[in-house]
């Protein structure tokens, strides 16, 4: 069943910590950490860190009209695909708010569509609506298909340690936004990039039922074994690398210009989309009413407090006073010397870098400042 994963077995056994994610009617466990979170975000940064993906889930799209179809609906511009590219796109309602954010990989003979698994039946539904006589037809995969990912530094010699032989150089040399069909233990699979960490990452789509193998594979027993990680490992190295997560940074009742990440999921030079008229009068007026932006608490005692998601961003000076936003994800990053870090959704007004906002962090009132970017941390 799509959200379960065919893993969960394993982790219980291996005495991991599940938290549910998305709401309770279709609730699904991830694995929040093994019980050695330094260990599991250690790996993440040296060397290579294995995490199961449940919440995320994939629609194969098929059908001669399938890229021209898309390209008429989502935001990014699809016409010049080639068989390997991996486009980030978002997909609208009729009002410009974000039904789904999606990852196309481009294969030749379809397009697998990788998003949040809460998204799936609105997507298909609300996409095929608009199918009237093209030859397109959308496929939820998510019960025969399931996701893993690599990241860290080691991730690309793992996958290909794993990989039968044609396929490890197409592994070695994959570059970021591009995909791959290979073979791993004799499994075939589709991998893409995306390093969403700061560090390589290495993403896997793979037949359901041969996941456990994978997966072993994977972990092994050798100098190059990949470590079972969790999501709070993930999460701490995502923030640092300035990557907002749809349904936790932003979500179906946002605009793409208070996502942080326009230029990456819209092109303003493509044709007619659903929900273009209001991007293009967003954009035309200069700005959306909120924004995403990146947040440095001000650290004067060590440890910092760290204040939880949904706290109230109110200016500095006045911290009971008028409500300037919230906090979407937050961390302390080993990074940055256990600085705490996050993500605030904020009035557009006050979302300059340097703006300082107050704001709760267990149980005293803090200060942060707004960062010139989304990215708190790069080898850079």
């Amino acid at each position: 069943m799509t959200g379960i994963s065919p893993l969960n077995p394993k982790h219980e056994f291996a005495g991991a910590s599940l938290a549910p994610y998305g709401p309770p009617e279709g609730c699904v466990l991830l694995v929040e950490t093994f019980g050695q979170l330094e260990i599991e975000y250690a790996a993440i940064r040296k060397a290579a860190a294995l995490i199961d993906l449940p919440h995320r889930a994939v629609i194969a799209i098929t059908g001669d009209d399938r890229i021209e179809f898309l390209n008429r609906m989502v935001t990014q511009e699809l016409k010049d695909l080639t068989p390997g590219d991996v486009r980030r796109s978002f997909w609208l309602n009729r009002k410009g708010r974000i039904d789904a954010d999606l990852t196309l990989l481009h294969r030749p003979d379809q397009i697998l569509v990788d998003l949040d698994v809460h998204a799936v039946t609105r997507t298909i539904d609300s996409l095929s609506e608009f199918v009237f006589t093209e030859d397109v037809r959308f496929d939820n995969a998510g019960d025969r298909l399931h996701r893993l990912a690599l990241h860290g530094p080691g991730a690309t010699a793992r996958l290909a340690g794993i990989a039968d032989e044609p396929h490890r150089d197409a592994i070695a040399m994959l570059e970021p936004d591009h995909c791959a069909q290979v073979s791993l233990v004799g499994v075939d699979a589709t991998v893409f990039r995306r390093d969403s960490t700061g560090e390589v990452g290495l993403e896997l789509i793979l037949p359901t039922d041969q996941t456990e193998r994978v997966y072993d594979a994977l972990v092994g027993d050798d100098a190059k074994a990949a470590r079972p990680a969790g999501w709070h490992a993930y999460n701490v190295a995502r923030i640092e690398a300035g990557t907002p997560i749809y349904n936790l940074d932003f979500g179906p009742d946002s605009l793409p210009h208070e996502t942080g990440v326009l230029e990456d999921r819209v092109s303003f030079t493509k044709g007619c989309y659903l929900g273009q008229e209001v991007v293009a009068r967003i954009h035309a007026l200069g700005h959306p009413r909120q924004r995403l932006v990146a947040l440095r608490l001000d650290q004067t005692d060590a440890p910092s407090p760290l204040p939880i998601t949904g706290t109230s961003v109110h200016p500095e000076h006045d911290p009971g006073g008028k409500v300037i936003g919230a906090i979407t994800s937050a961390t302390v990053s080993p990074m940055l010397g256990a600085q705490p870090i996050m993500f605030a959704m904020v009035r557009y007004a006050q979302s300059e870098p340097g703006t300082r906002f107050s704001l709760l962090a267990e149980g005293t009132t803090a200060v942060a400042t707004v960062q010139d970017s989304l990215t708190f941390w790069s080898h850079s």
